[in-house]
């Protein structure tokens, strides 16, 4: 069963060993783990592949079984436990999460993708929710303002320039807290 390990779901030969850590790769073990990720991924769904192949050629030997098919039959049967050990160590190194109403989308014989698309339609309707709110909100701050201004001008004047000096603060502590200690300033990483 040692030689299991080494094997992906489709019988070929895996040329990584968990137990060896190449020296020196501090600079690469980000890439190095996604790749790892993306393999074990990869056998996982080669060993799903495999296993439902046989449960298809076993179909076929029982719907056309007698006597000297039953050598054939232990055999698959004996092949289908050994990928399903096989499948259930490799999902071991896979942290999948997968939603429970994906699950029960797919126990009901309904496409997992609705369940995608609904999530997105979702978002784009709160979205759109909290759009309209803000800019309700930005209409009656900008009405009340005027009306203000109209019956305060001079207090109107006063808040705009308390509200500029409280402004360029919070915009002068925003670049203090974004220096680094040795004075380069934090960038934000481009999406």
């Amino acid at each position: 069963m040692e030689s299991s390990q080494n094997t992906g779901g489709n019988g070929t030969l895996n040329p990584q060993n968990s137990d060896a850590s190449p020296a020196g790769s501090t600079g690469t073990s980000t890439t190095a783990s996604s790749d790892d990720s993306k393999q074990n991924l990869n056998q996982v769904i080669n060993s799903i592949q495999k296993t439902l192949g046989t449960i298809h050629q076993l179909y076929l030997t029982v719907s056309s079984f007698n006597v000297s098919s039953q050598l054939p039959l232990l055999q698959r049967l004996n092949t289908l436990v050994m990928e399903m050990d096989n499948m259930a160590k490799l999902s071991e190194k896979c942290n999948i999460q997968i939603p429970m109403e994906v699950l029960n989308l797919i126990d009901d014989g309904k496409n997992p993708d609705e369940f995608t698309r609904d999530v997105l339609n979702s978002c784009i309707a709160k979205n759109q929710i909290t759009k309209g709110k803000t800019d309700a909100f930005k209409a009656l701050r900008r009405h009340l303002l005027e009306e203000l201004e109209q019956a305060f001008p001079d207090e109107v004047d006063d808040y705009r320039e308390i509200r500029a000096a409280s402004a360029a603060e919070s915009m002068r502590l925003a670049q203090a807290q974004s220096m680094l200690p040795n004075g380069d300033v934090k960038t934000k990483p481009e999406m």
